[in-house]
């Protein structure tokens, strides 16, 4: 798994790459936290296009950075996931706590 970053502007786009699972949640969770800490967005948002696969671990990455900008007075968005991480978005039913973009929506 890879991760990178941009700030601009109160906005922290993260962009997730590979396969977010157990082994890559921890990593990718302190590193954001830690972006988040330090930056103060008042918008965060977890870039998806290039993550091909995620499990519950990803879920638990979404709730715990959502909480994150909760308390720092802040919004948590995701965009642009694929099909696999979608599906997992759409059953743990997470989308009705952090606003979801499909890469249409975000093109047009």
């Amino acid at each position: 798994m890879r991760i990178d970053s941009e700030y601009k502007e109160g906005r922290l786009r993260i962009r997730l790459y590979g396969e977010l699972d157990h082994h890559g949640a921890g990593s990718a969770l302190r590193e954001s936290s830690e972006l988040a800490d330090r930056l103060l967005p008042r918008e965060l948002i977890l870039d998806m296009e290039g993550l091909c696969f995620m499990d519950s671990s990803g879920i638990a990455l979404i709730v715990r950075l959502n909480r994150k900008m909760q308390l720092i007075g802040g919004r948590l968005f995701i965009e642009s996931p694929q099909a696999q991480p979608q599906r997992v978005i759409d059953t743990s039913g997470i989308d009705r706590l952090v606003p979801v973009k499909s890469k249409r929506e975000v093109t047009t």
